[in-house]
């Protein structure tokens, strides 16, 4: 694996502990903290308190990617991401902190850059857009490419498989040289398993049990488990905002299993969580 990768003049060394991503929604129907954060102001302030806690990266998003989410177009998304952006990097608590851009969409992903965010976030893993590893070829950013099946609105009939981290191995294998033959440098390539997205709840667990099978790609993983239905399903809890606890065990077993990014919403709690974390499972 690289060992360090440069994130908005920030050094990842991958291994050496585990980073924080947060989760900066701007959109009115995401699945746990929609429309909390839609206006700019709020969107910047929930971002300085994320980075007086602690965060490593901000992943700002402009599209629900919740099951049966409504798409929006272009103009809609850029018009919910491009003021938070510019907002940040014009504020001197947020100034400095690597952005995220969380979209499926090439021409988004390019307006956020230019903007001044450093890192393309794609939950399709470069399925929605043919012209997104073009993109990201021609930015030469850095990429989570993660893995999931069908749409917002299809994944969830979509979660039949005889070996769900095999298969998400092969989709990973694929992808990867698909970005590479596209001008993608390797090295600038993140993984995620896309916990939830066309898994059932059984299949999260039994991809977080087994993440240190991706090993095998030599790349930095990113893990997104934060107030995630399954961990509703084992506590028999429907509300997300109250699943802290439960999301707080799961960021723990992907650390032990070999995280290198956790993608969550409550910051501090689970920068307390990793530092405990990674004194027990790290050298």
């Amino acid at each position: 694996m690289p060992k360090a990768l440069t994130i908005g003049g920030k050094s990842f060394d991958w291994g050496s502990r585990t980073y924080i991503m947060g989760v900066l929604n701007v959109t009115p129907d995401s699945f746990s903290d929609g429309g909390k954060f839609a206006t700019v102001d709020a969107a910047i302030a929930q971002a300085i308190q994320m980075v007086r806690s602690g965060v490593d990266i901000i992943d700002i998003g402009g599209e629900s990617t919740k099951p049966g989410a409504t798409p929006v177009d272009e103009a809609t998304e850029l018009a919910r991401v491009l003021p938070v952006i510019e907002g940040m990097r014009q504020h001197p608590d947020t100034q400095h902190i690597p952005i995220s851009i969380d979209t499926t969409k090439a021409s988004v992903a390019r307006s956020a850059i230019e903007a001044g965010a450093d890192i393309i976030n794609d939950v399709s893993g470069g399925q929605f857009d043919e012209r997104m590893f073009e993109t990201v070829a021609q930015l030469g950013v850095p990429y989570v490419l993660m893995h999931m099946r069908g749409t917002s609105a299809t994944m969830q009939q979509m979660t039949e498989y005889d070996d769900v981290v095999g298969e998400i191995l092969a989709f990973f294998e694929m992808q990867i040289d698909r970005a590479v033959n596209a001008g993608i440098d390797r090295a600038k390539i993140i993984l995620d398993p896309g916990i939830g997205f066309a898994k059932q709840y059984q299949q999260s667990i039994e991809i977080i049990r087994h993440l240190d099978r991706f090993e095998i790609l030599d790349l930095p993983l990113l893990v997104g488990v934060s107030r995630k239905s399954f961990i509703g399903k084992i506590l028999n809890q429907p509300d997300p905002e109250r699943r802290l606890w439960g999301t707080s065990a799961a960021c723990c077993a992907a650390i032990a299993r070999g995280a290198d990014i956790l993608r969550v919403h409550d910051v501090a709690e689970m920068v307390d969580v990793s530092r405990v974390a990674d004194a027990m499972f790290r050298n």
